[in-house]
């Protein structure tokens, strides 16, 4: 990666070609059936990595590419084939690939699956600069169409933007029956607003449209980050926050949230929960033991879940870690991929160190206080997984 001088002569890197609209990914194009959605999206990734070997090809057009799931058991539907279905949608600068241990959850559980590929994602970075979220809520609104030819009762299942998308559509859509959300980013970072000044003059300075320019060596997530990305999430969380004090929000609804979250805020997600009104409403929270919660939070409503392994050195969850088994090949565990991104370019040092698997370090969220440990890694997989689909076996079993 090669570094230039930004002002104050502090380093940065260069942008790249990744750093440009690829002209393939910024609007959404849909199709006559899922199947063709899902056969047009593989061949567009597939010319987007054009470049890729052929074994990182195939991981990436697997990984990022929308997909479909069928119950090997299901309950008939007294309308359509199946009873239940659920459409997933990933979060921000993520892929699919998040959704896919949920996915086989729910077709595990009896659900017709679906799962979306938000536009601007999948493909290199450059193309969230373009985006808007109307194209993103234009996926979610395909993908409930098409799951709702197939099935009786439409449920959504959303992780971050994923979810903010989910409850957005679930306001205007009278077919949503219910949801799950994992770390719905209901409520985001103050530097979204001022991305939102900043695009008034960015365009003078290509490298002041970008909030963090990282190295990408991810297959299913960009680890760059433009301003409009932040900006889309900024106009979509205020324009949902409205919506939400405008409508009750009666439907069964499913959270999983740390209270550590360094993305969203969990405070709104609390909010959120207390304003749901269906007996069945769950929230499942880690946090640490000691962590105190405001008492107008009904405890009925929340199951707490311990988020500190010290014997494993873990010290929190976090935002990247809910959706993730320690199973998981590439994020989990012994996975090949680790999280560093919070010490680069700044200190390199400790970057380098952190991505040495044979380092011992901390894991958890990038809060100041983990920082002060020691060498931290963000923690990208849910030790409490297996606990976590117990809790959403039980929920199910509550539908109406």
């Amino acid at each position: 990666m090669l570094f230039c001088c930004g002002r104050g002569g502090a380093a940065y890197p260069r942008l790249e070609a990744r750093h440009q609209p690829s002209g393939l990914n910024s609007h959404f194009a849909g199709g006559d059936t899922f199947a063709a959605y899902v056969l047009r999206t593989r061949e567009m990734l597939a010319r987007a990595h054009a470049g890729t070997t052929q074994s990182d090809l195939e991981k990436i057009v697997d990984g990022n590419a929308p997909f479909e799931l069928k119950p090997a058991s299901f309950i008939p539907g007294k309308n359509k084939k199946y009873r239940r279905g659920i459409l997933l949608t990933h979060g921000l600068s993520d892929s699919p690939y998040f959704m896919r241990h949920l996915a086989t959850f729910f077709q595990q559980s009896g659900f017709r699956v679906m799962a979306v590929l938000l536009p601007g994602h999948g493909t290199q970075p450059g193309d969230l600069l373009d985006v808007h979220w109307q194209e993103w809520a234009r996926a979610i609104e395909f993908g409930a169409d098409k799951l709702a030819e197939e099935v009786d009762e439409v449920y959504l299942a959303g992780y971050s933007a994923g979810a903010a998308l989910s409850i957005n559509h679930s306001l205007i859509d009278a077919r949503v029956r219910g949801m799950f959300l994992f770390s719905p980013a209901l409520e985001i970072s103050q530097r979204a607003a001022l991305a939102y000044w900043h695009t008034l003059y960015s365009w003078l300075i290509p490298s002041a449209k970008w909030v963090e320019i990282k190295p990408d060596l991810d297959f299913y997530k960009y680890e760059s980050f433009p301003k409009n990305a932040a900006v889309q999430m900024y106009v979509l969380t205020k324009l949902l926050g409205a919506r939400i004090k405008g409508h009750g929000l009666p439907i069964p609804t499913f959270v999983a949230a740390s209270l550590d979250d360094a993305t969203v805020h969990a405070s709104a997600t609390l909010e959120f929960i207390s304003r749901t009104s269906h007996p069945a409403s769950k929230l499942v929270l880690y946090a640490a033991e000691s962590a105190v919660l405001s008492p107008e939070i009904s405890s009925e409503k929340i199951e707490r879940v311990n988020s500190t392994f010290p014997e494993r050195r873990i010290l929190s969850s976090a935002h990247t870690a809910i959706v993730m088994p320690p199973e998981d090949a590439h994020y989990g565990e012994a996975g090949e991929y680790v999280n560093c991104l919070h010490y680069y370019p700044q200190d390199m040092d400790k970057y380098q160190a952190c991505l040495d698997k044979s380092n011992e370090v901390f894991q958890g969220e990038v809060t100041s206080g983990n920082l002060d440990k020691g060498l931290l890694r963000r923690l990208m997989y849910n030790p409490n997984f297996d606990g976590l689909k117990d809790s959403m076996r039980r929920f199910i079993e509550q539908l109406p």
